[in-house]
């Protein structure tokens, strides 16, 4: 079985139990609280170097590290990645997107606002970075106005990378009433079968 080293409150964490739900894999969650350093042990850091979650245990005791790649490992040969080259060079091309355009921005603003910030420093920064998430749902509004998904006309780790945060993207004080495509897209996963909260274990 899977061995899932996680943080509840994660959306990169989500990303990776939202698909083990969508492939209806069993898997057993520990969880580390990134806030009072619980990754940054000893033992954890055997783990994983980088000390950061999630992290997945293989069933060989291997373990992978960063939520997207995770995803790729586990979605390989299933409905959740296309096998056409093109598409699936589509899948990956979200996913860099998510992580040097969306979880930068849209993320980071969500941690701040709802971890006892912004401070000071990140008052400073929070004009810019509130004009790059907004930049980031303008390229996700683009593609989700006429396509049901992000590629092709299915649901893949695509979507559940990028859903991951943009759901909770009002957290950090983001307004989706503009972007029609992004609500009607984040309803039509919302309500797919095997579909779980944030917060589910």
């Amino acid at each position: 079985m899977y061995v899932l080293y996680d943080f509840l409150p994660s959306g990169n964490g989500y990303k990776v139990r939202l698909t083990l739900k969508h492939l209806q894999l069993p898997y057993s969650l520990v969880e580390k609280d990134i806030l009072k350093g619980e990754t940054r042990t000893e033992e954890f850091l055997r783990l994983n170097a980088n000390g950061r979650i999630p992290l997945l245990q293989l069933e060989n005791g291997e373990c992978l590290a960063e939520s997207n790649a995770i995803l790729m490992y586990l979605a390989e040969g299933t409905p959740l990645l296309p096998t056409e080259r093109i598409e699936k060079a589509r899948v990956l091309q979200w996913l860099f997107f998510e992580q040097y355009s969306h979880e930068p921005n849209i993320a980071v603003v969500r941690f701040w606002m709802t971890h006892g910030g912004p401070t000071d420093q990140q008052k400073e920064l929070l004009p810019a970075k509130r004009k790059a998430g907004y930049e980031a749902l303008d390229v996700m509004e683009n593609r989700l106005k006429t396509n049901p998904f992000l590629v092709g006309d299915r649901f893949t780790i695509a979507d559940i990378a990028l859903y991951a945060y943009t759901h909770v993207a009002h957290e950090g004080g983001f307004d989706l009433n503009d972007y029609p495509g992004i609500q009607a897209w984040l309803k039509k996963i919302a309500n797919l079968d095997h579909h779980s909260h944030i917060t589910d274990r």
